[in-house]
């Protein structure tokens, strides 16, 4: 459906990228997802239409448009139905990048940014620990200054890209001093002496996205790899998370609209008891169901979305948005694998695809009930 936040150029743009995702998207799918990563030469074609850059400044490569115009590449994505490679991809574009944009140094700007931007190289961000979760305040990897270096140690989990990144930004703790005051964001080039991968983790979900656990072994990483201040980390993670869980909102709605999309054209071709499913009145309100609950979820994220846009503290409309959003197309896939029945099950129908990856959404990027939580403190429930 239209929406007022999107303007006639939006729409413009929005054509574009259905007819990329058409092209060269959707038809590999199936392969990235045998494989377990998308190709190096995905990142580099993103870069050439400027897909990794739309929100950046075009002194670094970038188209310089606003975030709304990426919004509208994410849903484009999410709808291929590929949910691990949109993952892989957006890694670099929003949450790696993002960081060294926003509090990098313009010397590691020109060297990570720009050409990550052009798709040139790979990156990933390093923050969830093997017993941290989704207590970031709580992590054990520490980097320890030594002259003109940091020496790293510890070790990551589940990270995107974490197989096949050229650099990481990782998160350490830099001192004894109070929690949330003693976190810090480096750039780490996986060549690094000490630095290595563990296994490639296996998925419920997300197969064409590469996850792996990086291990430092007393990585010296040069003290000009140090991103914005000593020990301001935690306040760097807890801002880029206000746009990560909008952008997870928006790609939880678009992939639910795939999902119902995919039901109602197979209810209109699956003959059962001498008729389609779409004419059984209980399967008809299953699907008008799906319906609103997907538009609900647009409508908050949206706001989100605008309020965000518009420079204005959107912590609670982000985060109303990540928990609603992403338990919705939790239930609107599943529906959508209802309603195809049996064939719902098998491997050759995309919609066990949508279930599977949307399992993952109320739990990255801060869990439902994490989401609860700041909601309780925002909405003034708790002091």
């Amino acid at each position: 459906m239209a929406h007022w936040i999107f303007t006639e150029e939006h729409e413009m743009f929005r054509e574009s990228v259905k007819k990329f995702v058409e092209k060269e998207i959707k038809p590999y799918v199936e392969q990235w997802e045998k494989d377990g990563e998308v190709p190096r030469s995905m990142y580099k074609r993103l870069g050439e239409l400027g897909y990794l850059g739309i929100k950046f400044p075009e002194k670094y490569s970038g188209l310089g448009l606003d975030v709304i115009t990426e919004a509208v590449y994410t849903e484009e994505m999410a709808k291929s139905g590929a949910g691990g490679a949109n993952a892989s991809l957006g890694a670099t574009l929003g949450i790696a990048l993002s960081n060294v944009w926003k509090y990098g140094n313009e010397e590691q700007k020109q060297k990570y940014l720009v050409p990550a931007i052009k798709g040139e190289i790979i990156a990933g961000l390093g923050i969830t620990e093997p017993s941290g979760g989704s207590d970031v305040a709580a992590m054990r990897t520490r980097a320890k200054k030594d002259e003109d270096y940091y020496i790293l140690n510890g070790s990551k989990t589940f990270i995107t890209n974490g197989v096949n990144a050229d650099y990481v930004v990782v998160a350490a703790k830099t001192s004894d001093g109070p929690t949330h005051r003693n976190i810090s964001l480096f750039v780490v080039d996986t060549t690094s002496e000490g630095y290595s991968v563990g296994r490639k983790l296996k998925k419920l979900g997300w197969r064409s996205s590469d996850t792996g656990e990086i291990f430092f072994d007393n990585v010296k990483v040069p003290k000009e790899n140090l991103i914005g201040e000593e020990n301001h980390g935690f306040y760097y993670i807890m801002q880029n998370f206000q746009y990560e869980r909008i952008t997870m909102a928006i790609g939880s709605v678009a992939l639910a609209e795939l999902a119902l999309e995919e039901a109602m054209k197979y209810s209109k071709e699956r003959i059962q008891f001498d008729r389609p499913l779409s004419e059984i009145q209980v399967l008809r309100h299953k699907m008008v169901d799906m319906a609103v609950d997907i538009e609900k979820a647009r409508n908050i994220t949206y706001r989100a979305l605008y309020k965000f846009h518009k420079g204005e503290d959107a912590v609670t409309e982000a985060t109303m948005a990540k928990a609603y959003a992403t338990e919705m197309v939790c239930r609107v896939t599943d529906e959508a694998v209802q309603i195809h029945g049996g064939n719902g099950y098998m491997m050759e129908y995309p919609v066990q695809r949508y279930w599977r990856d949307a399992r993952i959404q109320p739990i990255g990027g801060g869990t439902t009930q994490i989401m609860n939580e700041i909601l309780t403190k925002r909405l003034g429930i708790i002091s």
